[in-house]
């Protein structure tokens, strides 16, 4: 080693990110990279002893909306204070470029739509300084971070853009269209994108509830636009889509534009309630795909996809009641004087939980839990609202509205939407034990009201690799590999993902045997006072990026070295 260190990381237990057994070693750092492995002689200028600590590399999460919050926020939390130090946005096809001045609010409607970040946030916060999509990397090139990010271009902006009203309403792309939306994504994947993205499901619509525009898209439309990524050679096509009965037209249409483009394709791959096995099949075509060539893979969570529910947060389990709109303008001080009075309490007991379809997302008694300070995201069955009302012969109801009025009205209700539809995680364990599978789906930055899954990263290694009880667990260092390198290789990046000499110092230190996630808690951080969960973790000691910590022990430092990433530059 040559030349003195900034800082020197003393004796700590490395899993290096190559899956390889951990060691025990100093690293010295210098210039924001790793400079020298192994025993360091000269004192830094600024040492951490990590003896007895586990170090890794920083997390790379592929699958966020952070959209909005980078052009407001410097620090993107909750990433950023649970261990992530790359994010890429610009998934599920929605996003703010390419815009027009006239279709500024039609974009709004369709990030509230399917991302669920309020209106008023979005319209109070939003700057709207670009146009085109190298304008809108222009505008976050010149912000600072406490991660490094990088973006995609987004389908339903794209036809927005090109098609406006027609495009909103789904209509089919011309040739000319079909022509102008390949010359900008060429564009935007030549400005630095890191591939493009598009949703294809269903479940995802505006604020009005209407399909999202790249809902239903022509082969020749998507074609189109695989052809110009393919010309400008790098990037990737993030898929998100409905399967069910239509697995075959699905499929068949994502293989040939993989075929076309010679480009990686990802996909959402989730255990679904309505059809429990048909992710075994996808991850068998996946399977399938890549043997004959295709570089295909499936897009994984490391826990359900889950909503939580409480008196404070979006939904509950009476917003269908005729007496919540007594309750809905309040804030929660407000809400409480009423929610404890005992004749109140009668009166919305009684009364229905709205339409059929609230009912059947607000109410499924049996896959609604307690969510405690020590949150269990793989509870027993035998635990839900549901199973205890049995066991008591008491209205679910009537439990459900107690457990949210625990800890002074901030009680909250666990609600696993996928990946549970057997009562436990099993099949998240095969997913995540498959050679074609990534983790990501955390959607960092959005359904700020309702979920809190960009900690999945935190969790996965603690549930995977020492906390789990109904089912077999994962090595460290494997875990570890796919949260860091696995997916920073998966989008190009060469630069980090591994601690080895000259790759970029990003950079955990974690009190592994402390490292917990904290209760989920609402603050009002966001432009126009605007509401969020936010969730943080006990044992992240610190986080580095680029050599400089961002966090430690839970607090933001000063340090602002993350950037705008462009690809292929």
């Amino acid at each position: 080693m040559s030349g003195k260190p900034d800082l020197v990381v003393r004796g700590g237990t490395i899993a290096d990110g190559t899956g390889a057994p951990m060691y025990e070693s100093d690293i010295a750092i210098a210039d924001g990279k790793i400079l020298h492995i192994g025993k360091v002689i000269d004192s830094g200028l600024e040492e951490i002893d990590a003896r007895g600590l586990l170090v890794t590399p920083g997390f790379v999460d592929i699958h966020t909306h952070y959209d909005a919050q980078a052009t407001w926020a410097n620090r993107l939390t909750p990433s950023s204070c649970n261990g992530v130090t790359t994010v890429l946005m610009g998934n599920c096809g929605v996003g703010f470029a390419p815009v027009r001045p006239e279709h500024h609010d039609m974009l709004i409607s369709l990030m509230e739509g399917v991302e669920d970040i309020p209106e008023v946030v979005m319209r109070e916060g939003l700057p709207w300084n670009w146009a085109s999509f190298p304008d809108y990397l222009d505008a976050l090139s010149h912000r600072c971070y406490d991660v490094d990010i990088g973006t995609q271009v987004p389908h339903a902006a794209l036809r927005v853009f090109v098609m406006g009203e027609r495009g909103a309403r789904r209509e089919d792309a011309t040739p000319d269209d079909c022509e102008a939306m390949a010359k900008l994504t060429a564009e935007a994947l030549s400005s630095g994108a890191f591939g493009f993205s598009t949703s294809r499901l269903l479940q995802h619509r505006t604020a009005e509830g209407e399909p999202i525009p790249s809902y239903g898209a022509a082969e020749a439309e998507l074609t189109a636009i695989v052809d110009a990524a393919r010309q400008v050679g790098h990037g990737w096509l993030q898929w998100v889509g409905d399967y069910g009965t239509q697995i075959d037209e699905e499929f068949g249409l994502l293989t040939r534009l993989a075929r076309r483009s010679g480009l990686p394709v990802t996909l959402t791959l989730l255990q679904k309630n309505s059809f429990p096995n048909q992710w075994r099949d996808l991850l068998t075509r996946i399977e399938n795909a890549n043997a004959d060539g295709l570089k295909i893979t499936g897009q994984v969570r490391g826990r359900p996809t889950s909503t939580l529910m409480g008196f404070e947060l979006s939904e509950n389990p009476f917003l269908g009641c005729p007496s919540w709109q007594e309750l809905a303008p309040l804030n929660l001080e407000n809400r409480l004087k009423i929610l404890r009075n005992p004749s109140f309490r009668a009166r919305i007991l009684a009364e229905p939980g709205g339409s059929p379809e609230q009912q059947k997302r607000l109410r499924d008694w049996d896959w609604l839990f307690e969510f405690g300070d020590k949150p269990d995201y793989e509870p027993e069955p035998n635990t839900s609202v549901g199973a205890i009302a049995r066991r008591l012969k008491k209205d679910p109801a009537s439990i459900a509205y107690d457990i949210m009025l625990q800890n002074e009205g901030r009680g909250i209700l666990y609600h696993p939407m996928t990946n549970y539809s057997d009562g436990s995680m099993s099949a998240v364990f095969e997913m995540l034990g498959h050679p074609n599978t990534l983790i990501g789906l955390g959607d960092g930055g959005a359904h700020v009201g309702i979920m809190c899954d960009a900690t999945d990263m935190a969790h996965t290694l603690t549930h995977w690799t020492r906390d789990r009880q109904r089912g077999p667990k994962q090595p460290i260092e494997a875990m570890v590999r796919r949260l860091t390198f696995a997916n920073a290789a998966a989008i190009g990046l060469q630069d980090r993902g591994l601690i080895q000499t000259g790759m970029q110092a990003d950079i955990n230190i974690i009190d592994y045997d402390s490292l917990n996630l904290k209760r989920p808690e609402v603050v009002y951080d966001l432009p126009a006072g605007g509401k969020r969960i936010m969730q943080q973790s006990n044992g992240f000691k610190v986080t580095m990026l680029k050599g400089q910590p961002v966090w430690r022990e839970g607090q933001p430092t000063d340090a602002l070295p993350g950037r705008l990433l462009r690809a292929g530059m």
